[in-house]
């Protein structure tokens, strides 16, 4: 079974991005929108105290009518954040990510943070996993008719 280490490993070394609780909520879709992701984690200090997805943004800012260029992070921000450990299987993180409706965990290891995975690396991963899988066992039964 393919785990969350694994999965970090194949990404290579990606930055994880956070954004201050206290800056405005536009200056976060911006940084979203200009690093191409879906969530922030936030942070007050060194402390990540929560993560702020485009789906806050949505159905808190976009939905209530309110201003994402005066409102804080903090206002909108999940702040019980659901992760993982390295050794978590992806086939755990998809169960977590649909009884939970979340497209991002946060990877927590020794209690430091240590990435972030979203829905689409897990089925990248797990699509990559079949194929193989797949191609594995049409070598196998090539094999096999080639050895009758």
């Amino acid at each position: 079974m393919i785990t969350v280490r694994d999965l970090i490993k194949a990404k290579g070394n990606k930055e994880t991005y956070s954004v201050g609780a206290t800056e405005t909520v536009y200056r976060a879709v911006e940084m979203m929108a200009a690093k191409n992701i879906g969530a922030l984690l936030v942070t007050e200090g060194e402390r990540i105290v929560g993560i702020c997805t485009e789906r806050d943004y949505a159905r808190k800012i976009v939905l209530k009518g309110l201003d994402s260029r005066k409102t804080q992070v903090k206002e909108i921000m999940t702040e019980d954040m659901i992760t993982v450990k390295p050794e978590t299987t992806l086939e755990q993180c998809m169960a977590l990510m649909t009884n939970h409706h979340i497209r991002h965990l946060p990877v927590v290891e020794n209690g430091h943070l240590t990435g972030i995975i979203s829905i689409g690396d897990v089925v990248q991963s797990v699509i990559a996993d079949k194929e193989n899988e797949i191609s594995g066992l049409q070598e196998y039964i090539e094999g096999l008719s080639i050895l009758r």
